[in-house]
């Protein structure tokens, strides 16, 4: 498979994991945009959101308790943060791997409506 995050979850590509477990990796952005910028990203390939449902449902939580524990360690879990999931290509998803961006740090600013 051709899949970037594939690569990262095979440790074919390095990477220093903010959190790991055995169903998610978390890692730093290499294109942040704002001062904490973070991918929770599921071990199991599946493409987008819209795919959820072919996690299971303890990959689904260990995948929403990740998150937690990476603002948590990156002290981001005080001060607030956004979780943003971009789905398909008028969302702005930019790698067909279902993967959650966690932004804070620093103000996120008001959605866009």
């Amino acid at each position: 498979m051709d899949c970037l995050f594939c690569k990262i979850i095979a440790k074919d590509i390095p990477t220093t994991p903010v959190v790991e477990n055995e169903h998610v990796l978390v890692i730093s952005d290499i294109r942040p945009k704002r001062k904490v910028h973070l991918l929770a990203v599921p071990r199991v390939h599946v493409e987008s959101w819209n795919d959820i449902s072919a996690l299971s449902g303890e990959a689904q939580v260990a995948l929403n308790l990740a998150i937690v524990e990476a603002a948590r360690k990156t002290g981001i879990d005080a001060s607030g943060y956004r979780v943003i999931s971009n789905v398909g290509s008028h969302g702005g998803q930019e790698i067909p791997h279902l993967h959650l961006h966690i932004l804070g740090g620093e103000p996120v600013g008001p959605m866009v409506a």
